[in-house]
């Protein structure tokens, strides 16, 4: 599978991913949730979507697989993801404020969304 029509599919994916995820936790911090939970739920909506959707579309092929150890390493790196995530939105909201910290989450988020590529293409989703 080339690495163009891989990329053009994660990009795809992954905008339906941050608007879901973006969404989540704009929301639910506008009904007073705090940012760091908001942020968490937000990830997770958009992860339950992403891992799925890239798996079976991104980068399936013959080497690669959507099972148990895929979604163990998945997991490995949503969390390490979310944390960086999580600890970079409290701050600027810390420092900040609410709405600096939502015009902010995408730029975190396509930051992140790099690092996730290289390691889906390259170890989540390999057999």
């Amino acid at each position: 599978m080339s690495l163009g029509r891989q990329g053009r599919h994660y990009l795809i994916i992954g905008g339906i991913q941050w608007l879901v995820d973006w969404g989540v936790m704009v929301a639910l911090s506008h009904f007073g949730m705090r940012v760091a939970p908001a942020n968490i739920a937000g990830r997770i909506s958009g992860a339950l979507l992403g891992y799925w959707l890239n798996g079976k579309l991104t980068f399936a092929g013959e080497d690669t697989a959507v099972g148990r150890t895929q979604l163990l390493r998945f997991l490995a790196m949503w969390l390490v993801t979310t944390a960086i995530s999580t600890w970079s939105m409290t701050h600027i909201d810390e420092l900040f404020g609410l709405g600096w910290a939502w015009l902010a989450k995408p730029g975190i988020e396509l930051a992140l969304g790099v690092f996730g590529f290289v390691l889906s293409r390259h170890w989540i989703y390999k057999r």
